[in-house]
């Protein structure tokens, strides 16, 4: 057997598209554009490319596109203040402020700052509650699109039997809230977790968030299982540039899974379009208006 390859690229590309028709109804039906705020704390050249990403395709969707860039020095009353504007604008609809942050900052107290109508990364102990009680609530991004990949693969995710190895309250923790949103039984597991091959073997769904490169091995994986691989790790390759692998050994589940997704070209590129995704939803929630169909 040899997997399906789940597109992500093609799938974020029809997401952003539906996103994009969406913001065109919302401006000719109700004059509202919605606009999505950015702010980077220094120079991490990854955190840059990631910047001038989520810029092009904001625009490319027709919304409203604010960066504001900040020195690594910047003091955490000066980007406090900075958010409080951003809470403020009529014209802001979503605020993102790019992670990590310097060490000189702290990060809880700006991700608390952050209006919760306006967190678009899903992040605020507002919506992260919301979401743990099962509410309405702006999600963090890579697990919304986690979601969307496997429904590309199984249309109801009811009575499937899900393991999510990682539990970082980025994309761990929120993925197990809406699995269970999703009515599958979820087992949430990690790096300690005691016989870690026999637990994925019983699962039908498995996501990957864990941070090491191909820890997941192919005989570790139930039959026909569909892979959700959310790691991004660099690995070196002698003479040669750094490889991109994931938290699955790809080559491996190839032979086992039912359907997986590749790294790159998977998960990372659903990030940015279901940040565009709640920047529409926020957009129409502040303006009183019914949720997108998106």
């Amino acid at each position: 057997m040899t997997a399906r390859i789940i597109d992500g690229k093609a799938i974020a590309a029809e997401l952003r598209t539906r996103v994009a028709d969406e913001v065109a109804r919302v401006k000719r039906d109700h004059q509202l554009t919605p606009g999505l705020a950015v702010v980077l704390v220094g120079h991490d050249p990854a955190s840059e490319v990631y910047v001038r990403s989520k810029h092009t395709q904001t625009q490319a969707a027709g919304m409203a596109s604010f960066e504001h860039k900040l020195p690594e020095d910047v003091s955490q009353a000066d980007l406090l203040a900075l958010i409080a504007r951003l809470n403020r604008d009529p014209m802001v609809h979503g605020i993102l402020v790019q992670l990590p942050l310097p060490k000189s900052l702290h990060t809880e107290t700006i991700i608390n700052a952050i209006d919760p109508a306006k967190d678009v990364d899903g992040l605020h102990p507002n919506n992260a509650g919301r979401l743990a009680g099962g509410l309405a609530a702006l999600s963090p991004c890579t697990p919304l699109g986690c979601i969307i990949l496997t429904k590309s693969v199984h249309v109801s995710l009811e009575g499937m039997n899900a393991i999510v190895i990682g539990r970082s309250n980025l994309v761990g923790r929120p993925l197990v809230q809406l699995l269970l949103n999703e009515n599958a039984t979820v087992t949430i597991a990690h790096s300690r977790s005691r016989d870690l091959p026999k637990l994925c073997a019983q699962a039908d769904l498995v996501y990957a968030a864990v941070g090491r490169p191909e820890m997941v091995r192919g005989d570790w994986l139930k039959p026909g299982a569909t892979v959700i691989d959310v790691g991004i790790n660099r690995i070196p390759v002698p003479g040669g540039k750094p490889k991109l692998v994931g938290d699955v050994a790809f080559q491996e589940a190839l032979n086992v899974a039912g359907a997986i997704t590749p790294v790159p070209g998977g998960v990372g590129q659903m990030t940015v379009a279901c940040l565009l995704v709640n920047t529409l939803r926020a957009a129409c929630a502040i303006a009183g208006l019914p949720a997108p169909a998106v």
